[in-house]
């Protein structure tokens, strides 16, 4: 027996797929398959499993299992949860990986797969070896056992290791997302006053979709912080590996400020310490980052990237603009929204500002959110090469780490592919609108060239 996965479903650093046309219940199985083989012919026996409240999540969850067990791997199901509760279980637990099945922060009919190896993310090549295992049926053959437990108590104990913080007035939108039972659970263990917002899980997503980058989703937290007078918001995409953060002006406090600031707070303790940032970031918050004695590093987009990056480099803070955070000082390096609440609580509680007045005080700039326009999966990838070798011929300052990132006389400019969907991501920064409108003039003529034209 073989199985063939479809082409668009193997990604750069997940499995990710519309539910009923791109991915089946078959894939999962045929997922735990193949897992499952690499971890027992690796040596492991056991692995974690966990999933998010998307409608097919139980479905997919049970299939994976099957085929884990036919694979001779013992699983350790730790149910409904977000994603750092999966990543916590793997760190912690007698585990040799794990894998969430969860859509993050995808439309709700699409779902998916993160997937931990010893932990360390199991991504690229990796994943794309999966499709090859699997289309030549070379699978372990095995009966494993499947064993059922309790994380969310050992996950949030964890969340609050260590902590020690005056009261606040919070706000917490978990979006209907995965995120919801232990914002609930959480908040009961805080010390302040806190006000919660669509915590029960329902992959309908009824209220608003589950995605923090996108600021409209921030609205009815925003008005609740507006309303309530509270302190600050918190709000978290479907998976609870991610947060979006309003504060008490009601304003969204965009990724790249939030990682400056964990960056002065953790460079305080732990001077020199080495911090990556993702390709999208701000340049601001690179020269902060050095302006305080900390070593910069920019690398590739992707929670598996900068994960992977931080291991080999030993780095102690890592962030991307998409509000993914990774502490490795005083937690164990991997995404989580939720520790990165906590965090953000602790920061505030020792230095005496409000979140306001600390993201008042940054460097301003003038900066485009991530700019999203579609353009098909066999397409996507070529486009950013045409780019790239035009800019070239031109002798145009690049840095080729993910797509291409153009430093000119006002600014900088990124165009990059999606891992994660059909479609293309720019981004610029320039000191004044009137330089950001020529940086983003060089975006619409060499996109034009080939044959594309930027949404929004």
């Amino acid at each position: 027996m073989s199985h063939v996965f479809h082409p668009t479903l193997l990604r750069d650093y997940d499995l990710r797929g519309t539910v009923g046309k791109t991915l089946h219940r078959a894939d999962a199985w045929a997922l735990g398959r193949c897992f499952g083989t690499i971890i027992a012919r690796g040596g492991g026996r056991r692995i974690a499993v966990g999933y998010d409240g998307r409608l097919s999540s139980p479905m997919l969850e049970v299939a994976l299992v099957e085929g884990l067990v036919a694979s001779g791997i013992d699983v350790l199901r730790i149910g409904l949860g977000p994603t750092p509760m999966l990543y916590h279980a793997e760190a912690t637990c007698d585990v040799d990986g794990g894998i969430q099945i969860t859509g993050s922060h995808n439309p709700a009919d699409d779902n998916g797969f993160k997937l931990v190896h010893a932990h360390a993310p199991f991504f690229g090549a990796d994943i794309q070896r999966l499709g090859e295992m699997a289309a030549a049926g070379d699978w372990a053959i095995g009966m494993g056992k499947v064993e059922t437990v309790e994380m969310m108590d050992a996950y949030i104990d964890r969340l609050l290791r260590h902590f020690d913080c005056a009261p606040f007035r919070i706000g917490w939108d978990a979006g209907n997302g995965a995120a919801g039972p232990i914002v609930e659970a959480l908040t009961q263990r805080l010390p302040g006053e806190h006000h919660l917002l669509f915590t029960d899980v329902d992959g309908h997503f009824p209220n608003h979709h589950p995605d923090p980058s996108v600021d409209a989703n921030l609205d009815d937290l925003r008005a609740l912080v507006l309303g309530k007078r509270l302190d600050f918001g918190v709000a978290f995409d479907g998976d609870g590996d991610r947060i979006g953060v309003i504060d008490g002006r009601g304003r969204t406090l965009t990724s790249d400020r939030l990682l400056a600031l964990f960056a002065a707070d953790l460079l305080e303790n732990r001077p020199g310490a080495r911090i990556v940032a993702d390709v999208k970031t701000s340049q601001r918050v690179f020269d902060r980052i050095a302006a305080l004695g900390g070593q910069g590093d920019m690398w590739k987009a992707g929670h598996s990237h900068i994960k992977s990056r931080m291991k080999q480099t030993g780095a102690l803070l890592g962030g991307e603009t998409t509000g993914h955070f990774f502490f490795a000082d005083d937690h164990a390096g991997y995404d989580d929204g939720l520790y990165a609440a906590v965090r953000l609580i602790r920061l505030l509680g020792q230095g005496g500002h409000s979140l306001a007045a600390l993201s008042d005080a940054l460097p301003d700039s003038v900066i485009t959110p991530e700019l999203r326009f579609p353009v098909t999966e066999d397409r996507k990838f070529a486009v950013v090469e045409e780019v790239t070798a035009r800019l070239l011929a031109m002798g145009a300052a690049v840095t080729l780490i993910d797509g291409v990132r153009v430093r000119t006389a006002d600014g900088w400019w990124l165009l990059r592919a999606s891992n994660t969907q059909a479609a293309l991501v720019a981004r610029a920064e320039a000191v004044d609108q009137e330089g950001l409108s020529r940086l983003l003039d060089q975006i619409d003529s060499q996109l034009a060239e080939s044959g594309v034209h930027r949404i929004g």
